[in-house]
């Protein structure tokens, strides 16, 4: 019998779909709410550290924006710096 169990719990079990998980955004940290167990850890520090976690990701995400806004700029830069490179090569 034991055997039997150590081979059903070993089996693994591969999804049906397989889709992208949803961005994690602040809010659903902040709102996420976990069973209160008997002996279980404090709600307070779950909330704390869920506020901390959300907070950082706040910070990750506004300065990965800034990041993806200077690198479309430095793209545009650099196509019009192309471009006037190669009309000033065609006139030569």
């Amino acid at each position: 019998m034991r055997n039997l169990i150590r081979r059903l719990a070993g089996r693994r079990q591969e999804p049906r779909f397989t889709s992208v998980p949803a961005p994690l955004r602040p809010w659903h940290i902040r709102e996420r709410h976990f069973n209160v167990r008997r002996r279980g850890l404090d709600p307070v520090e779950i909330r704390a550290f869920l506020h901390q976690v959300a907070d950082e990701l706040t910070v990750a995400q506004t300065a990965l924006a800034a990041v993806q806004e200077e690198n479309v700029r430095i793209k545009n830069a650099l196509r019009a710096w192309q471009s006037a490179q190669s009309a000033n090569r065609r006139y030569r």
